[in-house]
């Protein structure tokens, strides 16, 4: 996984999480502690998911960039997803590129969901117009 912001790398990690979901592409934990120091600036958004419980939004920046609440990680996930806690998904529509294994990946639609999409991923998936409650 590589993910570019501000025209510099902010990881390079092989230590990512693959997490799916019903008619999501895969969304990408990886470890914070993998991240260039000072990336993440914590917001006061959040958001609840059913399953993972809650979100806490951050903007993440790199020189003058800012992807204003471009991440999201769940601090005190709910049980059966505590291999969440410390890790971070990133939206890659809000990044300059995001990688997996080399081929860079589309972002899922919409301004929710954060799943990436390659070239082995097929939909429909949610997110788009009308998608909303599938």
């Amino acid at each position: 996984m590589r993910i570019d912001l501000g025209g510099k790398t902010i990881v390079s990690t092989n230590r990512a999480m693959r997490l799916l979901e019903t008619s999501h592409p895969p969304t990408y934990y990886i470890p914070m502690e993998d991240f260039e120091t000072g990336t993440f600036l914590a917001t006061a958004k959040t958001s609840f998911c059913e399953f993972k419980g809650m979100a806490r939004y951050y903007d993440v920046i790199m020189g003058v960039k800012k992807a204003t609440q471009g991440a999201w990680a769940y601090p005190s996930p709910a049980k059966g997803y505590e291999m969440l806690k410390h890790h971070v998904a990133v939206y890659a529509h809000l990044m300059d590129a995001c990688y997996v294994n080399d081929e860079q990946v589309l972002a899922q639609e919409g301004d929710f969901y954060g799943g990436w999409i390659t070239s082995n991923i097929v939909g429909p998936f949610k997110g788009g117009h009308g998608t909303w409650g599938w």
